[in-house]
């Protein structure tokens, strides 16, 4: 499990651009985004710096 704070992450768009980014990652992956704390739990075989990675190239970075 990788759960991460994404200060950046506000809005139901946001949720659905880091899930999606995730599930490209992995197809597989579950993702748990709550809003009102800016985190999300994500259960994937990708390493964290994979995750990492990939949710700042789309502008999420974590914290």
């Amino acid at each position: 499990m990788i759960e991460l704070t994404l200060p950046d992450m506000t809005c139901g768009h946001c949720v659905k651009t880091v899930t999606g980014t995730v599930q490209k990652l992995d197809a597989a992956a579950q993702v748990q985004c709550d809003l009102a704390t800016h985190t999300v739990r994500i259960e994937t075989t990708q390493s964290p710096e994979a995750v990492k990675q990939a949710l700042e190239e789309e502008g999420y970075p974590a914290r």
